[in-house]
């Protein structure tokens, strides 16, 4: 039996628990005594008592699963197995063996042998966590049920348990978001010890490939993030230029001006495109964009690249409307009627009323959709590599092919090359610039919204 049929069980289990705990307070709901809480409160108590037990401990035993299956396999293994190489590559051979995948060479006699131990193993596991996790919703039930009285506080309780969770919730997301920091910075002080700070910030040259080879290893003002930074902007700037107009001006329309009937088929068009893969933009960008805006400048008389920040900056800004358009939109509507109402009353037009009445009252959650969708632009990877290029030009001119943070974050982290090395380690010194500017700009632009928010009663 797998953990995820144990669970499953375990939660029809608390499902059932929750209706004998509902049917329980019922029950003792026409005597004299009144109950302190709900019945459905107390059906709830007895589903968390019994759900929650077995939730953590599946948790648990998968967590642990894999390391503690590897030690007990690799502890049990002969010494001529042992010896044959590395510890990892040997558990992965007999994984693959004893899944039936395809491995190198001959299986021997020793290797089936610990092939067939591993599956025991899995299967003993497997039996453990998916028992256990029946036995602790048996116990929660058993726990819970007797304690249903008309003086047991199960409103109170069943509180309780939610927010330790919520709790526990909030606690992983900060977790989460120090570790990626702590991770992010860790990496960026050894690119730091090897490369000059100031340079790296200051530099006007990124040519990280090059700076490594022989001859040329520390090349003043190969690690110049400058002209990466500047592309970055670039393509984000044409993004929103094209995004924001569109998105906020369909989003007045919809809520200010189509009919309901057409507004619910039209909206989930435009929110169509969110579901489009980037990847999909991407060729739309190199294949049709691309080329077109080449041909167009050169018709001009124009030295217009086919990889260009305009093309890419289009396209992206493609991709960024159906999310502006939407939280505009959830920002508009949320504008309370009666100061549509009191303009109309004053003598105000309907475009006197848009401009300068909703638009300044929704201000601070259109700035929130800005910069939400500025912080999408500046993190999109897969139309600049397919539509902007690599080349880490330093120029403010969009019809020329530049590339961003993102990008070159991506290079650096693929090839054969040492981890340890200047040019992979330049990897989490641009992640942590990207990360130090969206910083910026989210505190910018709440710094900015409090002191435009306004006060609607």
């Amino acid at each position: 039996m797998s953990p995820q049929t144990a669970l499953l069980i375990a939660l029809g289990l608390a499902v059932l628990g929750f209706v004998a705990g509902y049917r329980r307070a019922w029950s003792l709901a026409g005597s004299r005594k009144p109950l302190h809480s709900l019945p459905r409160d107390h059906g709830l108590w007895v589903l968390l008592c019994m759900l929650l037990p077995a939730l953590a401990f599946t948790v648990l035993g998968l967590a642990v699963e894999g390391p503690l299956i590897d030690w007990l396999l690799y502890q049990g293994l002969p010494e001529s197995l042992r010896g044959s190489e590395e510890r990892s590559l040997l558990l992965s051979r007999l994984s693959n063996i004893a899944g039936g995948g395809e491995v190198l060479g001959e299986v021997t006699a020793a290797e089936q042998a610990a092939a067939d131990q591993l599956t025991m193993l899995h299967r003993w596991s497997d039996w453990i966590i998916g028992g256990g996790a029946i036995a602790l919703a048996f116990g929660g039930g058993l726990f819970a049920l007797p304690r249903i009285d008309q003086r047991f506080r199960a409103r109170n309780r069943s509180e309780q348990v939610i927010l330790g969770l919520l709790l526990l919730a909030s606690t992983i997301a900060i977790l989460t978001t120090a570790g990626v920091v702590f991770s992010l910075l860790s990496e960026a002080l050894r690119f730091f010890a090897t490369v000059n700070p100031l340079d790296f910030l200051f530099g006007l040259h990124w040519s990280p490939q090059t700076a490594i080879r022989a001859g040329q290893a520390g090349a003043e003002g190969a690690f110049g993030v400058i002209p990466v930074l500047v592309g970055t902007l670039l393509i984000a700037s044409i993004a929103l230029l094209v995004a924001v107009p569109i998105g906020l001006l369909s989003a007045i329309w919809m809520v200010e001006f189509a009919p309901s009937r057409v507004r619910s088929t039209a909206k989930p068009v435009i929110e169509v495109l969110a579901g489009v893969p980037t990847v999909v933009y991407g060729f739309f960008a190199a294949v049709t964009v691309g080329p077109a805006i080449s041909d167009f400048g050169q018709s001009l008389g124009l030295d217009v690249s086919a990889e260009s920040a305009l093309a890419a900056g289009s396209v992206m800004g493609i991709m960024i409307i159906p999310f502006m358009s939407s939280l505009a939109d959830d920002v508009i509507s949320s504008v309370p009627q009666k100061l549509r109402d009191g303009a109309m009353m004053l003598g105000a037009t309907k475009g006197e009323t848009i401009f300068r009445v909703l638009l300044p009252a929704a201000s601070p959650g259109l700035l929130s959709a800005v910069v939400l969708s500025a912080s999408r632009a500046l993190g999109e990877t897969m139309i600049v590599v397919m539509a902007a290029g690599l080349s880490a030009n330093l120029t403010l001119n969009p019809l020329e092919s530049v590339t961003t943070v993102t990008v070159q974050i991506t290079t650096a982290l693929t090839g054969d090359q040492p981890f340890d090395s200047p040019t992979t380690l330049s990897a989490f010194a641009l992640g942590l610039t990207l990360f130090c500017i969206t910083l910026a700009l989210n505190l910018f632009a709440l710094r900015v919204m409090e002191r435009w928010r306004e006060r609607y009663d």
